[in-house]
């Protein structure tokens, strides 16, 4: 088992991970059960493969559990979903020195998290992450967001977990278009700041996808390690340092707004075809080499994952695309910051993007190679 702290004072916290980790995650979080009844907000996917595991280890602890279940998909990240949350949870008496449990995917950790930050001002929550994508990405660093009709995660708030168990099991039962698209999050790391792990991924990111022990272990630990230092040193992301962690999703919330939040394209699959934008259009501008670029884009591909947006049969052009940016939450005085690449490992913010020839070379994208 890795145990990766998470360093923000008096905020500061660990991430598990390792195998069984939900046998034990009462053992774990028993600093943080301070009830009898235990309220855990759950996927309604996870729970069915899950929580079983999760209500023996409560109640080996000596607590009940009393679920909430959450149907997956970006659609229950809404307004509507949160106030049945906060009613469901005042309904359960949870007092701002409570925890509630959050299980499942990205949804679940955002939207309870969202609910736990203004429940009463805010009260504590565990983060049991069962995607590679919340293992790896949303379940470190405390944002927490919903969605509306203008775009996404555009009201939310910073709320750290007081606990993360990244239990390896849990991905076992998870599809593989879903495991496909939170490796995209865990290249990502290689992407922005560590050619080392880009390599060690072109030769071992099958291994990880086919759920290989030790390599999904590595892979998983490093990209927290990653992300646990950058949170620590912007965890606001009041300085560029944060901003990093965004590579590829100026371009991929775009597409995901113009695909509707939706299956057709899911989280981690819109990131992954954001970062070869990324990569294609810092070549446009000179700043990467055009070798580099096609690396991104042959490791995105060489996973299953979307690498040419001119096959998703969007019926837009790139001003359509741009126009979804400009409801960006990063939007400030008219600026859209970017995050562009001087080489794989060498991830920068860019304000001075003309968003014009963004939608010129999205046109371009859009039309194919």
């Amino acid at each position: 088992m890795d145990v990766i702290p998470v360093s923000l004072g008096g905020r500061s916290y660990e991430v598990a991970i390792g195998g069984g980790l939900l046998n034990r995650a009462a053992s774990h979080a028993e600093p943080f059960l301070r009830k009898t009844t235990v309220p855990v907000v759950a996927d309604t996917n996870a729970w069915a493969a899950h929580g079983a595991k999760l209500t023996q280890s409560v109640k080996d602890g000596g607590h009940d559990v009393a679920v909430y279940e959450v149907a997956s998909g970006e659609a229950s990240k809404s307004w509507q979903e949160l106030a049945r949350l906060i009613d469901w949870l005042l309904a359960q008496g949870v007092e701002r020195g409570d925890h509630v449990i959050a299980m499942g995917g990205g949804v679940v950790g955002d939207l309870c998290g969202f609910a736990c930050a203004i429940l009463k001002r805010g009260c504590g929550f565990v983060q049991v992450p069962t995607t590679l994508l919340a293992q790896v990405d949303s379940s470190v660093g405390g944002k927490t967001a919903i969605n509306t009709a203008a775009g996404k995660n555009l009201v939310g708030a910073f709320h750290q977990p007081a606990l993360v168990l990244a239990d390896l099991d849990t991905l076992s039962t998870l599809p593989l278009r879903e495991l496909r698209a939170g490796y995209a999050e865990v290249l990502k790391y290689g992407v922005l700041g560590d050619r080392s792990f880009f390599d060690w991924l072109a030769d071992n990111g099958p291994a990880v996808v086919e759920r290989e022990t030790d390599a999904l272990q590595h892979a998983i630990a490093t990209s927290v390690r990653c992300k646990a230092q950058i949170v620590a040193e912007d965890e606001r992301e009041t300085r560029d340092m944060r901003a990093l962690l965004n590579l590829g999703h100026t371009f991929g919330h775009a597409l995901e707004a113009e695909t509707g939040f939706s299956d057709r394209l899911l989280h981690g699959e819109s990131v992954a075809l954001g970062m070869v934008l990324a990569a294609r259009y810092s070549a446009r501008l000179g700043l990467m080499s055009p070798a580099d670029a096609s690396r991104v884009c042959d490791a995105v591909a060489a996973i299953g994952l979307p690498h040419e947006i001119s096959r998703l049969g969007l019926d837009c052009d790139g001003a359509v695309l741009v126009h979804h940016m400009r409801q960006d939450k990063k939007m400030d005085g008219g600026t859209l910051p970017f995050i562009l690449l001087r080489g794989i490992g060498e991830a920068f913010v860019s304000k001075d993007v003309d968003l014009a020839d963004i939608a010129l070379f999205l046109d371009d994208e859009l039309d194919g190679p």
